[in-house]
């Protein structure tokens, strides 16, 4: 599938009629990761290669409305800075206008411990 550089505005997925363009604000990425799938899980990763004003875009004609997706960001991990970047993790799109299905928010979705109380937890690692 081509993929065009699309439009930073507005944040979000957004079909046009004909296809979707992707728009992704992070200020301190180093890379992203478009991440969709199909009925049967299975991913297809598209680097999203334009950048303006820290907004990672891109365009996939022909991706329609309903499309599964997801984003992989990378960067720095430090956490001592508030930099917790994981391509390890799939994001979700914080403009998502729907999510597929049940979120099951298990303590493992997070590289921190979330104030529970319980031994440390083991973060995903990070690729080296």
């Amino acid at each position: 599938m081509d993929v065009w550089p699309g439009s930073a505005y507005p944040l979000g997925a957004t079909f046009d009629g004909t296809g979707t363009n992707f728009a992704l604000f992070s200020e301190k990425a180093e890379k992203v990761e478009l991440c969709l799938f199909d009925d049967d899980g299975e991913e297809i990763s598209y680097t999203v290669s334009e950048v303006d004003g820290y907004v990672w875009h891109c365009y996939l004609p022909h991706v329609q409305p309903g499309q599964k997706y997801g984003y992989r960001v990378h960067g720095p991990y430090d956490p001592a800075s508030g930099q917790r970047f994981n391509p390890n993790k799939l994001l979700l799109d914080p403009y998502a206008k729907a999510i597929h299905r049940q979120i099951d928010w298990d303590p493992a979705l997070f590289s921190y411990n979330m104030g529970i109380r319980t031994p440390a937890m083991t973060r995903i690692p990070r690729p080296t």
